[in-house]
């Protein structure tokens, strides 16, 4: 048994020493750790407040809020976060609904969201894609944001701002 455990310990060498020098991707942006930063614009200018947070559910079939509300005025300018095409803008059961694909699997949608685009059209990064127009289940004067990559709902706020976990260090010169 110590045979196999010493030539387990062996072979795992070179794979520990491969990920204490590899950098570790930040969750869903493929950006380094080390040197983070966000890939896309706010949906809005300037930065809005986040009234409603990103709460999925725990089976992709049970209630949840699968995406954030941002603070926007009736009116207010809808902005792509990153450039692609427009792969949806219409009606979703009493609501205007923009959806971008913006390559890779991932696609933004918005609501409520009075547009003038159609499928196919291609958008730039800060293009506006519409305006808020209406109501939807959040409060008045709010926009609806929600990014999938794939069919999976993921946090949109990751796109924008950094939201790995703080790491207190100790000062230096100063023991741990």
């Amino acid at each position: 048994m110590a045979i196999r455990v010493t030539a387990l310990r062996a072979a795992a060498l070179p794979l520990l020493a491969a990920a204490l020098v590899l950098p570790v991707p930040a969750a869903g942006t493929g950006a380094a750790a080390a040197g983070f930063a966000p890939d896309w614009d706010w949906p809005a200018e300037p930065a809005p407040d986040v009234l409603a947070p990103f709460d999925p559910p725990p089976e992709p079939w049970l209630s949840g809020h699968r995406g954030v509300d941002l603070a926007a005025a009736d009116g207010s300018d809808v902005l792509a976060p990153e450039a692609g095409r427009v792969s949806f803008a219409g009606t979703v059961v009493d609501r205007g609904v923009v959806t971008i694909d913006h390559g890779s699997g991932l696609r933004s949608s918005f609501e409520p969201v009075d547009s003038s685009l159609r499928k196919g059209d291609p958008v730039a990064a800060g293009d506006v894609v519409g305006t808020v127009s209406g109501t939807t289940h959040c409060s008045p004067d709010c926009l609806h944001w929600g990014v999938r990559l794939g069919e999976e709902y993921v946090n949109p706020l990751q796109f924008v701002i950094d939201l790995r976990p703080s790491v207190l260090l100790p000062r230096p010169g100063q023991d741990s």
